[in-house]
């Protein structure tokens, strides 16, 4: 297997960076540089200028308005944005939605929302985890009834990622009651502008609002919100999902990562050396960075499975697994590496630095890093779950 880059792979790189130094916002990469919250103007900011570039959805056909990217051309996008500290994109409208929208919607649903997505005009969040329906997502109580040329809604959703920022919901809801548990699911759009919400913040340790709580009263949504089938919203979520956990494995993200941690490694001292050579440090850094590159080849034969239409199957679960994985060994290195620089105040917690420190090597947000990722264990699917998915799937029962 050749796994060198082509003379147009290598052309396309320096493309991406020379986009990258002339187009991203220096104050957008020194916010994520030093782990400052972005806001939601941030966001949009970096989204319009990828859009105006064409970039926004790389995985998205030609058709629908995105770059239809190959798997290597992607991998090597998400590289250089990490390593220039350029902002996340946000999944949810772009590589969450739109996928099941392209498949499973229909024409008019595609023609409406999809550009909307690209425009900025929509920002959707995911309302799929509810109080005791997380990794059993299954067993989700909000319920849809039919009234009409609308559905009434009620329940609550939970840990609803940027849920303060959207204008629209994409909702996993009951529909049937008098059937097995998947078979009564339906998926629906909802505004989230209707009567009848309510956003309720969630503060975590480090003091942000990243997730809430979304409650719905009587909520009347228009009938035609309803995506395909009405019971069949189970097969359209696991197909969302495939794509979420492939994006979760994070692997540019891992590689900056790796990078911030050698950088910092090579500053400290330990034992009158510096940190890298301290050979059980040396020993772990070397691990993940094997893991890390295993996961980089990995990844790039999943989303080729992606680009060609495909959804990833039991793969996206052992990416989702080793990718958590990795990222947590990461920050836990990282967060070691810095030792005391790593301590969040409670005020510059928040805002992501400790500029009060004499610290060069801007390790203010580790230790924030570090909390904030423990997430990755369970959401998208606790690895857990996923463990139990790669048992059945490769060894049958």
């Amino acid at each position: 297997m050749d796994l060198s880059y082509s003379d147009e792979e290598k052309a396309f790189r320096e493309e991406v960076r020379t986009f990258l130094k002339e187009k991203l916002p220096k104050e957008l990469s020194d916010k994520v540089r030093g782990g400052d919250e972005l806001g939601k103007a941030d966001i949009e900011r970096w989204h319009a200028i990828l859009n105006e570039q064409g970039w926004l959805a790389p995985n998205w056909p030609k058709k629908f308005g995105g770059a239809e990217w190959n798997a290597v051309q992607r991998h090597i996008f998400e590289e250089e944005a990490a390593a220039h500290h350029a902002p996340r994109i946000v999944p949810f409208g772009l590589s969450m939605l739109a996928p099941v929208l392209q498949k499973f919607g229909s024409k008019e649903q595609q023609d409406y929302w999809l550009p909307r997505i690209l425009s900025g005009e929509d920002w959707w969040c995911q309302g799929y985890s509810e109080p005791g329906a997380g990794s059993d997502l299954a067993s989700l109580k909000t319920t849809a009834v039919r009234d009409g040329d609308h559905y009434i809604v009620n329940g609550q959703k939970t840990w609803t990622t940027l849920g303060q920022h959207a204008n629209m919901i994409f909702c996993l809801v009951r529909t049937d009651k008098d059937v097995k548990q998947q078979e009564g699911i339906s998926f629906l759009l909802i505004d989230m502008n209707t009567p009848g919400i309510e956003v309720r913040p969630i503060i975590l340790l480090d003091g942000s609002a990243e997730v809430n709580e979304v409650f719905f009263n009587d909520v009347k949504v228009p009938a035609e919100n309803l995506v395909g089938e009405e019971n069949k919203g189970w097969t359209y979520a696991k197909y969302l999902l495939t794509h979420e956990r492939t994006n979760i494995a994070g692997v540019g993200f891992s590689q900056a990562g790796l990078t911030a941690v050698k950088r910092i490694a090579k500053a400290e001292m330990a034992g009158g050396k510096p940190l890298i050579q301290n050979p059980h440090f040396a020993a772990r850094l070397a691990q993940v960075e094997i893991d890390l590159q295993a996961m980089s080849t990995t990844n790039l034969r999943i989303i080729s499975k992606a680009a060609a239409g495909t959804a990833p199957g039991v793969e996206s679960s052992m990416l989702k697994v080793k990718g958590t994985i990795i990222r947590q060994e990461i920050n836990d290195l990282a967060r070691r590496a810095a030792g005391a620089y790593a301590m969040p105040f409670a005020s510059e917690a928040i805002e992501g630095s400790n500029a009060g420190l004499p610290d060069p090597l801007a390790a203010g947000p580790v230790a924030a890093q570090y909390f904030n990722n423990r997430k990755l264990s369970i959401f998208g699917g606790s690895n857990e779950i996923q463990r139990g998915i790669i048992a059945k799937v490769t060894m049958g029962g």
